[in-house]
C-alpha cells in the first residue's frame, strides 16, 4: 500500500518540564528538529537513484518499528561497547578506572555527536 501523505518538516520548540511523562522524548524531538535533514537525504537521493520521499519513508518506518529509541540511534555495538566499559570500571572498583571509563564513554559521545555537530560531514562531491 502506498500513501501520499504530504508532511511539513517543522521544529519543534517546547518549553522543559520535568514533570511531563514525556519529557525525555519531547525533549530529544526539539533537540533534533533543529537541524534540517534534507540535505543528507538529497545527497543519499542523488548518489543512490533512490526518490527522497522513498528514503523519508524507509526512516520513518525504520524508525517506527524498531525498539528502544537509544538502541536505534547508537545500535546495539555501541550499548554493548559502554556497557563493557562500565562493568570493567565496576569491577576494578577504583576511582581511577572509574574516570577511565568517563573519559573513553565521553570519547565515544563525542564521536556519536559528530552528525549533530556538523550535518554536513558526510558531503562527498
Amino acid at each position: 500500500m502506498d500513501s501520499n501523505t504530504e508532511i511539513n518538516l517543522k521544529q519543534f520548540h517546547w518549553d522543559a518540564d520535568d514533570t511531563d511523562k514525556d519529557a525525555n522524548f519531547k525533549n530529544a524531538v526539539a533537540l533534533y528538529t533543529m537541524s534540517d535533514p534534507m540535505p543528507a537525504i538529497d545527497r543519499i537521493s542523488r548518489n543512490l537513484s533512490i526518490p527522497v520521499g522513498s528514503i523519508v519513508k524507509y526512516v520513518l518506518c525504520k524508525w517506527t518499528m524498531s525498539g528502544s529509541d537509544a538502541l536505534l540511534e547508537v545500535g546495539p555495538d555501541m550499548v554493548n561497547k559502554m556497557t563493557q566499559i562500565f562493568e570493567e570500571a565496576e569491577f576494578q572498583d577504583t576511582a581511577e578506572a572509574r574516570l577511565e571509563a568517563y573519559a573513553s564513554v565521553k570519547s565515544i559521545v563525542s564521536w556519536l555527536r559528530v552528525p549533530l555537530d556538523d550535518a554536513d560531514y558526510r558531503n562527498v562531491q
